[in-house]
């Protein structure tokens, strides 16, 4: 941006002392530190909160990326905050920030000025955490984001191929805000500015906190609780490790989750359990707070940093997945249900962005973890109330899920009309899953046809995604994924929709490798029936194992959770390279590499 459309640095939230000075502060009342570049903007976990707590009258000021190497005079800068400092890794887990599938380490961090990597510490939350702590023993630490998030129970950390325990364990932190915390976060800030202290603050649902084993806990109003297997016995036993987090994860999936405790070592850790989905007004709320959208004026002689540039001109219009990938962690973080936006305040922030110096009017993404899940979800709450599923479209679509796509297409017609907007590219992936193998009445009643013909002709940009995954049946099945033929079928439509309108579009598919459950004949079977598809695929993804999800508990135990079934499993790195070289070349690997 032109520096002399820039906003002064007092439009941002304070990142130094010099910039508290100049805004009267002798001290912050919160201060927030990242593993991410400080970037202004709703996309940004640490920008997010820090705006709402200043919009709660709170004084807060951010750390990013501050220096663990040196004498730490960047934890020291800032001094002390009046209540306490929150930690996040940033919008990532550090570990899949930093390393490859083959755990080799990444050469680019997309959160740092010029993609530079080296900026945050592996395992970030625990080094930020411990290093308060050492500097400032009494004061209180509430952990947040990816990172914190999905390692609150034991789990699973393949870079170190160990099982860890909870992360507050190891941090040393008094509280844990899990999945998306704007609600937990409010509360949090008006009990602790009444003056209630931290270590008292232990019903606020969709928080975590520890305390020792033989401590009563303190109480939650119609509410139960589940004792999970605990850290010891999910450490020596596998079996044990895997029924554990079939318990997390459908009490995860629940409209009425109870409360969940495991023990580790002397301590327990408490979870308790997520609020409800929150209405439109309060999804709107976060998006109504006077961000600047820009990266902080500190990074403005460095070079850009490519997260922000890729989604300054994107719009999020929900959150949630009820697809429920079994590799796929936005479930476990962002919730099943999905939670959708008011069409005036998605309209609104599509106003903004218009109006932008250095906007040319092309949207890059009117969309979220999934492109075509805007106000969708359940008919008949009650129904949902009972029900423990993970994916409402797999294996099949629920008869109580409204997946009309006509909210979508009205707010895509009004989106254009907003004045400076000339073209809208829908950027997030599309689960075609939902607009094929349906009534002619589902069809004609909920606009799937019609979606997808608009979405060909007006919002491709070249080239349109999709995540078939895999073609075998059984791989699907583990990652709970339609089968291929319905990939097949929506291969055929686009073809014929890009004949008839003479769109010179591609359709892209994504796919994953060694995957639990995945043979190296399935990756022969899948390269040989896409390149009779015409297809060669730019987008192979090797399976890499993440906290909290199936697929790592299975890649892991080697067991399915919920068939107590073993699961084949490539762990050799050579094997792993192998599947993934059927798809670059000609042939496949030879011979002696596929019995590796």
């Amino acid at each position: 941006m032109d520096r002399k459309h820039a906003p002064s640095v007092n439009s941002f939230l304070p990142t130094s002392r010099d910039e508290m000075d100049k805004l009267g502060w002798e001290q912050a009342d919160i201060i927030l530190v990242s593993g991410d570049a400080y970037v202004d903007h709703p996309a940004f976990g640490a920008a997010v909160m820090g705006r709402m707590a200043e919009s709660m009258g709170l004084k807060v000021a951010i750390l990013p990326q501050p220096n663990w190497r040196d004498d730490l005079r960047d934890f020291k800068k800032l001094g002390p905050p009046r209540y306490f400092f929150g930690v996040t890794a940033g919008s990532m887990d550090s570990m899949v920030n930093h390393y490859t599938a083959l755990r080799r380490r990444r050469s680019d961090d997309a959160y740092t000025p010029g993609g530079r990597s080296g900026y945050r510490p592996d395992y970030a939350t625990v080094v930020y955490s411990q290093i308060i702590k050492k500097l400032y023993p009494h004061i209180p630490i509430v952990l947040g984001g990816v990172e914190a998030s999905m390692r609150r129970f034991t789990h699973y950390d393949y870079w170190q191929d160990k099982v860890k325990p909870p992360i507050l364990a190891e941090s040393g932190a008094n509280l844990l805000l899990y999945g998306m915390g704007e609600q937990a976060w409010k509360m949090l800030l008006k009990l602790i500015t009444k003056g209630v202290p931290m270590d008292s603050l232990h019903n606020i649902p969709q928080t975590a906190f520890l305390q020792q084993r033989d401590e009563p806990i303190a109480e939650l109003k119609n509410t139960s609780s589940i004792q999970l297997p605990s850290h010891e016995a999910c450490l020596s036993d596998k079996k044990v490790f895997a029924d554990a987090f079939r318990i997390i994860e459908e009490t995860s999936n629940t409209l009425e989750a109870p409360r969940l405790l495991q023990s580790c070592r002397e301590q327990q850790v408490v979870v308790n359990p997520p609020f409800p989905p929150v209405t439109e007004k309060e999804a709107d709320e976060p998006y109504e707070l006077p961000y600047t959208r820009l990266p902080h004026p500190r990074y403005h002689k460095k070079p850009p940093i490519p997260a922000w540039e890729m989604i300054k001109f994107s719009v999020n219009i929900h959150r949630g997945c009820f697809g429920g990938c079994s590799f796929c962690a936005i479930n476990m973080h962002q919730g099943k249900f999905v939670v959708s936006r008011s069409e005036d305040s998605v309209l609104r922030e599509l106003e903004k962005v218009a109006d932008m110096p250095d906007f040319k009017g092309h949207i890059s993404d009117l969309g979220g973890p999934s492109a075509n899940m805007y106000r969708m979800g359940g008919k008949d709450l009650s129904i949902c109330r009972k029900c423990k599923r993970p994916s409402c479209i797999y294996p099949n679509t629920c008869k109580n899920l409204d997946f009309n796509h006509t909210p979508m297409l009205e707010l895509y017609e009004k989106a254009e009309q907003i004045k400076g907007i000339k073209k809208i590219t829908i950027g997030s992936g599309v689960r075609y899953d939902m607009l094929l193998g349906k009534s002619k009445q589902q069809d004609k009643e909920y606009n799937l046809s019609a979606y997808t013909r608009r979405l060909l002709q007006k919002h491709v940009s070249g080239r349109l995604k999709v995540a078939p995954e895999h073609t075998s049946d059984m791989v699907l099945r583990h990652m709970r994924k339609p089968s291929f033929t319905g990939f097949e079928h929506f291969h055929q439509q686009f073809r014929e929709i890009c004949r008839k309108e003479n769109l010179p579009w591609q359709l892209i598919p994504y796919f994953i490798s060694g995957h639990p459950g995945t043979q190296d004949s399935d990756m022969r079977d899948l390269s040989l029936l896409l390149k009779k598809l015409g297809y060669r695929p730019e987008q192979v993804q090797e399976f890499t194992p993440t906290p909290m999800t199936l697929a790592t508990t299975m890649y892991y135990t080697g067991l399915d959770p919920y068939t107590g079934k073993k699961v084949f499993v490539v762990r050799d790195d050579r094997q792993k390279r192998s599947q993934k070289e059927y798809f670059f070349k000609k042939g496949g690997p030879n011979k002696r590499q596929t019995h590796r």
